[in-house]
């Protein structure tokens, strides 16, 4: 497992205690490189959305324990936000919640010269991502061919 996976998957290890004791949801945590900076970063939502004052209270108590267990090397800036409107979808817990919702697909290599698709989610599995388009078509692509899967913005 990559030094990033482990970052990752401990500092979620650490979350979910506080995550649960406030009724809260962890969306998702990364550990990324940007620039020269490091950052650790965890998404939370809860029913009515997140608040400041959620993820001030959420990033003190992970702080705390980050200091105390202090399994990450390098330096880095901690982040605990909202997963905000456009959040991508990863987890099957993200498909099943927005089943029948409207969705952007983002493919690494065209299909007919195309690799941006929107459709209502109708279904997935571990392999597969199937949506209808406005016309009742439907479609299905490779889970190992997106790059993005997200809800879509209409405005």
């Amino acid at each position: 497992m990559a030094k990033r996976e482990v970052y990752e998957q401990k500092t979620e290890e650490l979350l979910m205690p506080i995550i649960e004791a406030n009724n809260f949801e962890l969306v998702d945590v990364e550990y990324v490189r940007e620039g020269s900076n490091w950052y650790l970063r965890a998404y939370i939502d809860k029913e009515g959305g997140i608040n400041i004052d959620d993820c001030e209270l959420v990033s003190r108590a992970l702080s705390d324990k980050l200091d105390e267990k202090d399994f990450i090397e390098d330096a880095y800036i901690l982040e605990v936000s909202s997963p905000g409107l456009g959040r991508p979808l990863k987890k099957d817990k993200d498909f099943t919640r927005s089943i029948g919702e409207l969705i952007e697909i983002k493919l690494y290599r065209a299909i007919d010269k195309q690799k941006e698709f929107e459709g209502v989610l109708t279904e997935f599995t571990k392999d597969t991502i199937t949506i209808q388009y406005e016309d009742g078509e439907e479609a299905v692509f490779n889970r190992n061919d997106i790059a993005l899967v997200r809800l879509a913005i209409d405005f």
